[in-house]
């Protein structure tokens, strides 16, 4: 891959991103997962993919994720949607695109769309996870947990394999962010894909993704015995193969 790349936004932050041009002005842009970064198999995967098609490609880190500054706990959904909005903007510029997001980056490519209607072209989304921080975590906390994270601001949460540090603003910023109740009227190709054997996100949240296009060709995906991640070498093959239909749909 080629070497990552610091975008200065403002004098405290500096986001972390590696993007790749060609000429055909059509992006893959890659948008992590929650305490995810670009290092991981998935973008490397995608990164491989947009440069022997010839495609451009950007991925970036959030602020408070892997190499990017600020402090992970006072980030939210809000704050790291305007962070990729930011890169998209500063890097792709006016040049079309299909989004690829990730567990809670499916969540941030939902809110690009009031951004970036007119250039998005596609829309992959990999064990979406939108409105998590509601319906994955608050709403099933039991009391006790949601006693202590309005007591003392944070909590650690177990989710299967996963840890997070839950912070109170963090779940109410989510509450904000609400996508599922949208409805997007675009005529593009939207593809979910799960895992079926996902412990941290049902597959039913692919379903209810689908739901907000009303207008566009939809897939939804369900890899045989596949985690949260996807990351292993089959569900990649799998991502990429999704991938391909859509990018010769719009190329």
């Amino acid at each position: 891959m080629k070497k990552y790349k610091y975008l200065k936004i403002s004098s405290t932050k500096k986001l972390r991103y590696i993007d790749n041009y060609f000429r055909k002005r059509l992006y893959i842009i890659f948008l992590p997962g929650f305490m995810s970064d670009i290092e991981g198999e998935k973008p490397k995967t995608l990164f491989k993919f947009a440069k022997k098609n010839k495609l451009g490609f950007l991925s970036l880190e959030y602020s408070g994720h892997g190499k990017s500054s600020g402090i992970f706990t006072k980030g939210n959904i809000s704050i790291w949607s305007n962070d990729a909005k930011n890169v998209i903007k500063k890097i792709v510029k006016k040049n079309s695109f299909i989004l690829v997001g990730s567990s809670m980056g499916a969540w941030i490519a939902l809110n690009q769309f009031k951004y970036f209607k007119s250039q998005i072209k596609g829309f992959v989304g990999i064990g979406s996870a939108p409105e998590f921080l509601t319906r994955l975590m608050w709403n099933k906390f039991p009391n006790k947990t949601k006693k202590e994270l309005v007591a003392k601001g944070k909590v650690l949460i177990k989710n299967g394999t996963y840890e997070y540090p839950i912070t109170l603003q963090l779940i109410k910023d989510g509450k904000k962010n609400k996508v599922l109740n949208r409805k997007i009227n675009l005529d593009i190709s939207v593809t979910m894909i799960h895992g079926q054997k996902d412990e941290v996100v049902p597959t039913i949240y692919s379903k209810l993704v689908l739901k907000v296009f009303t207008k566009a060709k939809k897939k939804n995906v369900i890899i045989k015995n596949g985690d949260h991640s996807l990351s292993n070498l089959n569900p990649l093959k799998k991502i990429i193969k999704e991938l391909n239909i859509i990018v010769k749909d719009v190329i």
